[in-house]
């Protein structure tokens, strides 16, 4: 069997060097969406337990419809921005966007879809648990399990991307997930460890990558 010339080997060659490249940098440009979702999800939460500590202070004492509402406010806001960040990052995809941008980006983002459906089916678990048992305690170890699965996400994402950041993001999300599952019967110390874990381990990397993606766009 003949060999291949030398001039077809070279470029085939390179082409592989790049893909693999790719894999190992985890160049291209970082999801939009994800670092709006995580930065308003931090944010708005952060504030949420903010004011939960006002009240356990005695700080704030609206009436109960008022406290509602403000916490019902909070999570419509955060899907309101949810729905407006993927609206968005699609139509400035185009057609088949999703399919685009180097392999690590791409199982990067595939990772947190993951994470995230099963966040849904834990909110189910932990929820309906929580008040066929009337122990809201059991609610707690929701949040406590979510920072676990984060630390997992952004220890693959470490891996792929190199970041010193990402491997401080989950380092983090593990010792939250850890304290939290140990403070479900304090709630005081709960509410102050999860406040500080929103503002630092969701709001702080959605900030981080949202500087990425529009130097990345610049």
């Amino acid at each position: 069997m003949p060999s291949k010339p030398a001039s077809s080997t070279k470029p085939s060659a390179e082409a592989d060097l790049a893909f693999l490249r790719s894999i190992v940098e985890g160049g291209g440009k970082p999801s939009i969406t994800m670092a709006i979702c995580y930065l308003a999800g931090g944010l708005l939460y952060g504030l949420q337990c903010l004011f939960h500590i006002g009240q356990m202070v005695g700080v704030i004492r609206w009436p109960d419809l008022v406290n509602l509402a403000f916490v019902i406010g909070i999570t419509v806001t955060v899907l309101g921005v949810i729905v407006w960040a993927s609206i968005r990052d699609k139509r400035e995809a185009g057609p088949g966007g999703g399919n685009r941008g180097p392999l690590a980006t791409r199982t990067l983002n595939a990772g947190f879809s993951g994470a995230g459906m099963v966040n849904l089916a834990m909110v189910i678990i932990f929820g309906v648990g929580a008040a066929r048992d009337n122990d809201f305690a059991l609610w707690l170890y929701y949040p406590a399990v979510v920072f676990g699965l984060q630390a997992a996400v952004w220890s693959v994402a470490w891996v792929l991307k190199k970041k010193v950041w990402m491997l401080a993001t989950a380092a983090g999300g593990w010792l939250t997930t850890v304290a939290l599952g140990l403070l479900v019967r304090q709630p005081d110390l709960y509410l102050y460890v999860c406040t500080a874990a929103l503002f630092l381990l969701f709001a702080l990397p959605g900030w981080i990558m949202l500087r990425e993606a529009q130097s990345k766009a610049a």
